[in-house]
C-alpha cells in the first residue's frame, strides 16, 4: 500500500496537475495505436482474408479444372461419363455492371438444369450458392428464355424486374426470374443458365472452369493423378480456390509493406514517450533524491517511472483501440481501391475487430511506451541521491557523450549501407527495412552533435537578425540538450519518412509519366465500357476493329488481347499485340537496350515472347530462357527475347504475336483497341467518325492526352492511403512538440517569470517561446531531409525493388516536398502558441517570491 500511495503522489498526482500536456501523451500513444490497429484490420478485411469475386456460389466443392482461354465442352463430357461418383459443375465467370447504377458484379453461367436435378433428388447434394437458384418453382418454366437472370437479394432487385446489363461491349436487357440470399452482398452475382451466358459473352463451345466434387477416398492427389491422365496436356486440375490462395501470395507483400509503413507513428510516438519520461525525471530529480536518501531502493524508482509510461501506455491503447476500428473503415476503402487497381477483383471481408485485436493494442500502446521509458527510468534509478538533486548532470552526460554518440551513428549508418545490399528473404524486403531502421537510429544517435554544432554557429546570427529572444531561444534549446535531441528527433523521424515516401511515390510518378510517353504511341485508343480491374479484360465484337480500319483518316487499328493466367503458383497476364503495326517510339523500352524494331521482329509468327520486370523478378526468368505455357489444349515453350519494362500492374506480363496467340487461343475477339490516325488527317474529325461506327457498341474512347490523365488518377488514387499514413505519424510528432514545448514552459517558469520581473514584455516572452518551437521546427526540416534522402534510396531501391520487381528512375518533387515542409513548420510554430500563452501568463511576484 505505501509503494501505491508512493507511485500515486510521486507520479499520477503531478500528471493531472498538467491535464493538457497528459493529455497530448495519451493522444500520441492512440493515433499511433490506431493506426497500426486499423491497417491490421484493415489489411485483414482487404487482403487477409481476400476471396476473389469469381469465387461467389462455388459450392463445396473439392477441385477445379482450368485452362488458359477455357476449356472445351467435350471435357465436360468426357468427365461426366468416368465410372466413378463425380459431381460435375460447368462455369462460366467472368463480370458484368448494371447499365443504371453502374455497379460491377460478377457474372456466373451454371448449369442450372443439373443443378436442379440435384436439387430434386437430393437436397445436400447442390452447392450452398445455387440452392436459392435451384428451388426456384419457376426454373425449369424459363429456362429456355434468353433473358432469365437469378440475383443476389442484396442488389434490391425482385422477381419480374427488368435490368439492363453491360457485357464486353454490349447492353442487353434482361428479366430477374429469382432472388436468392447473398449474405448481405458477400455472395453477390448475376446468375445466368449456362448456355446464356455462352451466348452473352460469345464463348460458344467452351466454359471457363469445371468445378469437381469427389468422394472422400482417396485422396485429392490421387483424384488428381487420375483426372489428369484423361485431360487434355493444357488442361489443368488444382484444389478448388487455388487462385484465391494464389492471389493471397500476391498480396503479401503489399500487406507487409503497409503494414510496416504503419509502425512509422509507432516509432515517432516511442520518441514522445522517452521525451515524457526524461522531462518527468528531470522535473522530479529533487523528489527522486529524497526518496532515495530516505532507504527507497532503485527497483522502486525503475518501477515508478515505468509504471507511468505503462498507464500512458494502456489509456493510449484503450482509446486508440476504437479509434482504430473506425479509421479502418476508411483504410478498408482506400486498400480495396488499391488492390482493385494493381491486382486483383475481390470484395473485402468484414472488419472484425475481436480479442486479438485488443491483445495487439495492448501489446503495442504499453510496450512501445514501457520500451521507450526504460532507459530514462534506469538512468533515474542508477544514480546516488546526491546526483538526483542535481539539477544539470544529466545535460552534461549528453554533451560529454555527444561525439562518442556521433561515432556510433557512423558505424550504424555503415551497417545500413551493408543491410542494403543484402537481397530479399522469401519475396520480403527485410534487410531493406533493417536498413531503414538502423538508418533512424543512426540519426538519434548524431542528433545531439547535430544541434549544437548548428545552434553554436547561428545562435549570434539569430541574435543579430531576429533580437534577443532570438538569441534567447537559441541557447534555452543548446542548455536543454538531452530534451531538444529527442524533440528534434521525433519530429524529424516523422518529416524523413514524409519526405521519403514523398520522393519515392514521386519518382514512381514520374517514371510512369515517361514510359506511358514511349507506351501509348497511339492517337486513340478504345476498350469496353464498365469499371477497370488488374484482370478484368472484357473484349469487344471482333469486327468492330474491321469496321474502324476503313473509316477515312484511320491509318490503323492494333488489336490486343489479354488473358488472365496461372505461372508457377502466381497469378500472371498473357497479352498480344498485332506486331506488324508500325509504331514510333523514342526510346527503347527493353533491358537489353536493343531498338525495339529489332526486338518484336523476332516474335513475329515465332514461339518467342517477351516479358515485363516483375514477371522475371517473381519467376527469377531472363532474357534468353524458356518458358513453358498452358494454352487452351495444349503446352507450348516459348524463349524470351528480352524482358521490357512496366508499370501497369504488379502480377507479371508476357507479351506474344497475335498470330502466335491465335495458334492456340482462336478467339479473335480483342480486348483494347490502338487507332492511329493519318498524319494528314484532323484528330477530331476522325474521333467523331469513329464515335458514329461504334454507336451501337458500349465503349470508351480516350485520346492519348485523356489515358495518360486517367492512368495517373488512378495511380495518385493508389497511394492515398500512404499519404494518410505520413499525415498521421507527422500529427503526432507535432502534437508531442507542443507538449514537450508546454512542459519547458512549466520546468522554465523561474526562469521566465524572472524574465518578466526584469522587464520582459509579454510580446517578448511570446516570441522566446515561438522561436524555440521555429528553431525546434527547422532543425527538425533539416534532419528530416538528409534522413528522408537516404531513406528514399533505401526505399527506392531495396525495398521496392525487392517486393515489387519494378526499375524507378529517381526524381525530386520539388514543389510537393517544399509544400509538405513548409505546412510542418508552420504546425510546429503554431504548436508552440499555447505554452506561450501560459508563459505569458506567470506572475513574476510568485516566482521571485518562490525564489
Amino acid at each position: 500500500m505505501p509503494l501505491i500511495l508512493l507511485f500515486y503522489r510521486m507520479m499520477v498526482r503531478p500528471l493531472l496537475r498538467e491535464p493538457v500536456r497528459t493529455l497530448l501523451t495519451i493522444l500520441a500513444i492512440a493515433l499511433g495505436v490506431a493506426v497500426v490497429v486499423a491497417i491490421d484490420l484493415a489489411g485483414g478485411a482487404a487482403t487477409g482474408s481476400f476471396r476473389s469475386s469469381l469465387e461467389t456460389l462455388a459450392g463445396d466443392n473439392d477441385l477445379e479444372i482450368t485452362a488458359s482461354g477455357g476449356i472445351p465442352e467435350a471435357v465436360v463430357g468426357t468427365l461426366a461419363t468416368l465410372p466413378y461418383s463425380i459431381r460435375v459443375s460447368p462455369r462460366i465467370d467472368d463480370y458484368t455492371a448494371i447499365a443504371d447504377t453502374k455497379q460491377s458484379l460478377p457474372l456466373i453461367g451454371l448449369d442450372l438444369v443439373t443443378e436442379a436435378s440435384a436439387y430434386a433428388q437430393n437436397e445436400s447434394q447442390i452447392t450452398s450458392g445455387a440452392r436459392g437458384i435451384s428451388a426456384s418453382k419457376d426454373l425449369f418454366e424459363h429456362l429456355g428464355d434468353a433473358n432469365s437472370i437469378w440475383v443476389g437479394a442484396s442488389t434490391g432487385y425482385k422477381a419480374g424486374d427488368r435490368v439492363e446489363l453491360l457485357i464486353n461491349d454490349r447492353v442487353s436487357g434482361y428479366t430477374v426470374r429469382g432472388v436468392y440470399p447473398d449474405s448481405n452482398g458477400n455472395e453477390s452475382a448475376i446468375v445466368m443458365d449456362i448456355a446464356t451466358a455462352q451466348q452473352a459473352l460469345s464463348r460458344y463451345g467452351r466454359v471457363d472452369r469445371i468445378l469437381l466434387k469427389v468422394p472422400a477416398s482417396p485422396s485429392l492427389e490421387d483424384w488428381q493423378q487420375r483426372l489428369r491422365a484423361v485431360l487434355p496436356a493444357g488442361v489443368e486440375v488444382r484444389p478448388q480456390g487455388t487462385g484465391t490462395t494464389e492471389n493471397r501470395r500476391m498480396l503479401a507483400a503489399f500487406r507487409w509493406n503497409l503494414r510496416l509503413l504503419s509502425y512509422i507513428s509507432l516509432v515517432v510516438g516511442a520518441f514522445l514517450i522517452y521525451n515524457t519520461i526524461s522531462v518527468s525525471v528531470v522535473r522530479r530529480r529533487a523528489e527522486i533524491g529524497i526518496v532515495r536518501a530516505l532507504g527507497a531502493s532503485r527497483g522502486v524508482i525503475l518501477t515508478a517511472f515505468v509504471g507511468e509510461a505503462a498507464c500512458f501506455g494502456i489509456v493510449g491503447a484503450f482509446i486508440g483501440l476504437p479509434l482504430g476500428r473506425f479509421m479502418a473503415t476508411g483504410a478498408v476503402r482506400l486498400m480495396a481501391v488499391t488492390v482493385e487497381s494493381l491486382y486483383v477483383s475481390s470484395r473485402p471481408g468484414s472488419i472484425e475487430l475481436n480479442a486479438a485485436s485488443v491483445v495487439l493494442a495492448l501489446a503495442i500502446g504499453v510496450g512501445v511506451a514501457v520500451a521507450s521509458a526504460y532507459s530514462p527510468a534506469r538512468e533515474a534509478s542508477l544514480v546516488s541521491p546526491v546526483e538526483a538533486m542535481a539539477r544539470g548532470r544529466r545535460e552534461y552526460d549528453v554533451r560529454v557523450n555527444k561525439l562518442r554518440d556521433f561515432w556510433l551513428a557512423l558505424v550504424l549508418g555503415l551497417a545500413a549501407a551493408a543491410a542494403s545490399r543484402a537481397p530479399a528473404v522469401a519475396g520480403k524486403a527485410l534487410f531493406g527495412y533493417l536498413a531503414a531502421i538502423l538508418l533512424v537510429a543512426a540519426s538519434a544517435l548524431a542528433m545531439p552533435a547535430f544541434v549544437i554544432t548548428l545552434i553554436s554557429f547561428s545562435s549570434r546570427l539569430l541574435g543579430k537578425l531576429f533580437g534577443v529572444e532570438a538569441m534567447l531561444a537559441s541557447r534555452s534549446l543548446a542548455a536543454s540538450l538531452r530534451r531538444t535531441s529527442v524533440l528534434v528527433g521525433a519530429l524529424s523521424t516523422a518529416i524523413a519518412m514524409m519526405t521519403a515516401v514523398g520522393i519515392m511515390v514521386g519518382s514512381f510518378r514520374q517514371t510512369v509519366v515517361i514510359w506511358m510517353e514511349d507506351q501509348l504511341p497511339a492517337d486513340l485508343y478504345l476498350r469496353p465500357a464498365g469499371s477497370a480491374a488488374a484482370d478484368r479484360h472484357p473484349t469487344i465484337s471482333s469486327g468492330l476493329a474491321e469496321e474502324l480500319s476503313k473509316l477515312p483518316g484511320v491509318d490503323a487499328v492494333e488489336r490486343l488481347r489479354i488473358y488472365e493466367i496461372s505461372f508457377e503458383g502466381m497469378p500472371a497476364s498473357l497479352a498480344s499485340a498485332d506486331l506488324n503495326v508500325q509504331r514510333a517510339h523514342h526510346d527503347s523500352d527493353f533491358f537489353s537496350g536493343r531498338p525495339r524494331e529489332q526486338v518484336l521482329a523476332e516474335l513475329r509468327d515465332s514461339n518467342a515472347v517477351v516479358v515485363s520486370e516483375p514477371f522475371t523478378y517473381k519467376h527469377h526468368k531472363k532474357a534468353g530462357d524458356s518458358i513453358t505455357l498452358s494454352l487452351g489444349e495444349a503446352k507450348a515453350t516459348f524463349r524470351i527475347a528480352d524482358v521490357y519494362y512496366d508499370y501497369s500492374s504488379e502480377r507479371g506480363s508476357i507479351l506474344m504475336d497475335r498470330s502466335t496467340m491465335l495458334r492456340y487461343l482462336p478467339d479473335p475477339a480483342p480486348s483494347n483497341l490502338a487507332i492511329y490516325v493519318s498524319p494528314d488527317a484532323h484528330l477530331e474529325t476522325v474521333r467523331v467518325e469513329i464515335e458514329k461506327a461504334t454507336a451501337g457498341h458500349r465503349v470508351l474512347l480516350f485520346s492519348n492526352r485523356d489515358l495518360r490523365a486517367e492512368a495517373i488518377r488512378i495511380f495518385d488514387r493508389t497511394f492515398a492511403i500512404t499519404y494518410a499514413l505520413e499525415a498521421v505519424a507527422v500529427v503526432i510528432a507535432v502534437m508531442g512538440i507542443a507538449g514537450a514545448l508546454l512542459a519547458l514552459v512549466i520546468d522554465r517558469r523561474r526562469e521566465l517569470g524572472l524574465l518578466r520581473f526584469l522587464g520582459a514584455a509579454t510580446g517578448q516572452v511570446r516570441k522566446l517561446i515561438l522561436f524555440e518551437a521555429g528553431l525546434l521546427g527547422l532543425l527538425a526540416n533539416l534532419a528530416g531531409m538528409a534522413l528522408g534522402l537516404a531513406l528514399s534510396l533505401v526505399l527506392i531501391y531495396v525495398v521496392n525493388k525487392q517486393s515489387f520487381g519494378w526499375t524507378i528512375r529517381f526524381h525530386w518533387p520539388v514543389e510537393i516536398l517544399l509544400g509538405a515542409l513548409m505546412l510542418v513548420y508552420a504546425a510546429t510554430v503554431l504548436a508552440g502558441l499555447y505554452p506561450a500563452q501560459v508563459a505569458v501568463r506567470l506572475n513574476p511576484l510568485e516566482v521571485v517570491h518562490e525564489e
